[in-house]
């Protein structure tokens, strides 16, 4: 039960990694030079079809190879990401608690975590197909909301949005909700209680064992 504390119950766990991997998808990141002059729902479309290719092309990654899998997470999703906002949110009220060096490793645990979970999750993709809906972005914008539909065979349509800021080194995303859901939220009571047992540094302990056992779960199938 203790493993499963920054996620959610165990009996929805596959559902959501799966779904939070159709977002992952439709999100990976072209090379950081285009992201900075691409509209958000433009570079969206348009990385989609490259990753796909990239996947169904590599029969390693559709077997779950953990290195190439990490590969390509590094590459394609960490310069698309603002992991210092999503794990401020997450943290939420006890953010301000932090100092900059706590803040600073919140942050790193935290982004371990998630491309920990989209790295596991990558290989479920299987030909979905996603459709953008029309994005109308004022000059002057700032934050967005990029839309979009999942359609899967057998299965109900799965609506997918991102939440992106401008920033100067282009648009980046800060969260993502499946049907409504937001990944980053997620987390929040719990890391509320880690918070209250242990402080500060005590999220951060838990954080760090999480992804450490993650690690080694790892280490484990690249050594199978």
């Amino acid at each position: 039960m203790q493993l499963m504390a920054f996620t959610i119950r165990r009996s929805n766990m596959q559902e959501i990694v799966f779904k939070f991997a159709l977002a992952l998808i439709s999100a990976l990141a072209a090379p950081f030079s285009l992201a900075q002059d691409v509209a958000p729902d433009v570079l969206l479309k348009a990385v989609t079809s490259e990753v796909i290719a990239i996947i169904r092309q590599d029969k390693d990654i559709q077997a779950g190879d953990p290195a190439k899998v990490a590969d390509l997470v590094e590459t394609r999703i960490l310069p698309l990401f603002d992991f210092t906002r999503m794990t401020r949110i997450a943290v939420a009220r006890n953010w301000r608690l932090a100092t900059s060096e706590q803040q600073e490793a919140l942050t790193l645990e935290f982004k371990t975590l998630l491309v920990r979970t989209y790295s596991t999750a990558l290989s479920g993709y299987r030909d979905q197909v996603i459709e953008y809906k029309p994005l109308r972005l004022a000059p002057d914008a700032t934050e967005v909301t990029v839309k979009s539909d999942v359609q899967q065979a057998g299965a109900e349509r799965l609506t997918i949005d991102y939440d992106m800021e401008k920033t100067p080194a282009g648009w980046k995303v800060y969260d993502i909700k499946i049907a409504g859901v937001s990944l980053v939220t997620t987390y929040r009571g719990t890391f509320a209680g880690k918070v209250r047992d242990g402080g500060i540094d005590g999220l951060i302990k838990s954080l760090s064992d999480r992804n450490r056992q993650g690690g080694l779960k790892t280490a484990v199938i690249q050594q199978q």
